[in-house]
């Protein structure tokens, strides 16, 4: 994921908007065949399909967004290089071309990667999309003005750490490291190997912008479409949204986007609870309405009366994410390995799930990777607690580490109702470490402060509730900004928990960089995170599992292993 620890101050905005933009995986929930209006079950064109969200489509300019994958409403106007593929499950985890015409030709060793835009491809004015508009597309968001979106290209690109953007740009040449041969070709010049480049050319800052068009911060009223439509309205920053089919666009040179409904409009701002019960209703214009932030609680789920996710329009899945207890090895007693690996141990990992909502919301882990192939997820249990906690190892290990008569650890925790970091999981953990001896004192922060403290390599405590989700389905952006001792950060917010600087996990991460066959890249990462969950430097509690409504009209519902989220470039209302 990201190798320096310029990227890593920027890594809690990506896991938070991440978790927020996704939400369901397509471990559940109607395919394509249960899609359509009449006998033949196939989805029709027209209608109006509504969004409700609690938050608003902000900042919506392609150099500013985070990832494509924000409630996949941004892909509806913003085409890129690459794309996911828009398919149910691990299918949906694959990237595919969408401008270029293949996923990029890698040199030798993958520090040049070379596209070629599809011919046909056209704005929502006619004009045609050019090389040249990708590259000032990516030097927009170079600029401090445009702030926000994903700073991989600032430290992958070559001289990309020094650039400011095209405003700033007194000679006008942009940035040596793209160029533009002709106007369908570009080719990226990068600092290292970087197999996963593909991934990255997923992101909206690879959408092309017309310089002439560009209108600096405003420019996000009315972005130029690239896509399957268009921005027609834009009220209060995002809060209101409104697009429109592009005329232009043309579904030869884009297999991914369906565009079945004529309209897209996007209401934020609601309550979550408001927007459940509109959904759970389906009156009126919500019978065609669906949400990209917005999940079922438990409670919620009760009252939809043992119906099956079919029957109560429910979409179920997994995002690739992990919620997991964190040393700090600085810490006394954590720098003893032996008492890690009996807090490993002793873990009540059923107790957890059910204070994260019970199995329908949450799955115990115990791998750091996500348990999806596209992440290279290799099964291994090294410290086996079985459903309840091993309470007998533990105390054995604690014996050995000089503890016989047990010890007491601080927890600390955000105040934050939600279930990740919540007081209930961290009551949780308190009762099953009681039953090894170990007397845990909880410390509740208040949301801004817990991330901190616990991002702080001055201020981090000894154990704490932590998580943390990829932004593209892969092991390198989990296990690079968290195990790679190149990325702690001592003066900014610091991911690596555990401190862990160890050679031989840095040159595997750059060896595993290296590597264009992506398959071959997952099975690496895989057999890393077993080698570093030996150390015992974080111990995996859950995977969640995301529920979301959607309207009884709502029809081809899709939810890929990516974005977890039901993939409104599919979804028919007709």
């Amino acid at each position: 994921m990201r190798q320096t620890s310029v990227i890593a101050r920027r890594v809690a905005a990506a896991s938070v908007s991440l978790v927020l933009a996704s939400g369901v995986a397509a471990c559940a929930g109607p395919k394509d065949n249960d899609a359509g209006s009449g006998g033949d079950g196939k989805p029709a064109k027209g209608g109006t399909l509504s969004v409700l969200n609690r938050d608003p489509q902000t900042d919506f300019d392609p150099a500013r967004l985070y990832t494509s994958g924000g409630g996949n409403v941004p892909s509806l106007v913003f085409r890129t290089l690459t794309t996911r593929n828009r398919e149910d499950g691990a299918k949906g985890a694959e990237v595919v071309p969408d401008l270029a015409t293949d996923l990029g030709k890698p040199s030798k060793n993958a520090t040049v990667w070379t596209y070629t835009l599809k011919k046909g491809v056209k704005y929502e004015d006619g004009s045609p999309i050019t090389s040249a508009d990708v590259k000032y597309g990516i030097e927009r968001s170079f600029a401090a003005e445009l702030s926000g979106g994903a700073p991989y290209l600032r430290d992958w690109l070559v001289g990309g750490d020094k650039y400011q953007g095209p405003y700033k740009d007194k000679g006008g040449k942009g940035l040596a490291s793209i160029e533009t041969p002709d106007e369908r070709t570009i080719v990226f010049h990068l600092n290292k190997p970087e197999g996963e480049f593909p991934y990255l050319a997923t992101q909206t800052q690879f959408t092309p912008v017309p310089k002439a068009k560009d209108k600096g911060t405003k420019y996000e009223e009315h972005p130029v479409s690239s896509g399957p439509y268009k921005v027609v309205k834009n009220e209060n920053d995002g809060e209101r949204l409104r697009l429109e089919r592009n005329p232009h666009w043309s579904a030869k040179t884009d297999p991914e986007r369906k565009a079945y409904p004529d309209v897209i409009d996007v209401r934020s701002g609601l309550d979550s609870s408001v927007i459940n019960q509109r959904l759970s209703a389906s009156q009126g214009a919500d019978a065609a309405a669906v949400t990209t932030d917005t999940n079922l609680g438990p409670a919620e789920l009760a009252q939809l009366g043992g119906k099956d996710d079919k029957a109560a329009h429910v979409g179920t899945g997994h995002f690739g994410y992990t919620n997991y207890l964190a040393f700090n090895p600085k810490v006394k007693p954590f720098d003893d390995p032996k008492v890690r690996q009996a807090i490993s141990y002793a873990v009540d990992r059923s107790s957890v799930v059910n204070a994260a909502g019970g199995s329908s919301l949450a799955e115990p882990a115990t791998t750091y990777l996500p348990n999806q192939k596209s992440f290279g997820y290799t099964k291994y249990d090294h410290f086996p607690a079985g459903e309840n906690g091993n309470a007998k190892k533990a105390k054995e290990l604690l014996k050995k580490a000089g503890y016989e008569d047990g010890l007491t650890v601080t927890l600390t925790h955000s105040n934050a109702k939600d279930f990740e970091t919540s007081p209930e999981i961290a009551t949780a953990l308190q009762d099953a470490l009681k039953k090894a001896g170990i007397t845990v004192k909880l410390k509740g922060l208040e949301d801004n402060d817990y991330k901190d403290t616990v991002h702080s390599a001055k201020k981090e405590p000894g154990l704490f509730l932590a998580h943390w989700g990829a932004d593209w389905p892969s092991g390198g952006p989990f296990l690079a900004p968290i195990f790679d001792g190149r990325q702690i950060v001592e003066d900014g917010y610091n991911f690596n928990s555990g401190f862990l600087n160890d050679k031989s996990v840095n040159d595997e991460i750059d060896e595993i960089n290296k590597l264009t066959d992506l398959k071959a890249a997952a099975e690496r990462w895989g057999a890393l995170d077993k080698k570093i969950g030996e150390q015992a430097l974080t111990v995996p509690l859950f995977h969640p599992v995301y529920k979301r409504l959607y309207g009884k009209d709502v029809k081809n519902v899709v939810i890929s292993d990516w974005t977890g989220v039901l993939d409104i470039s599919q979804v028919a209302v007709k």
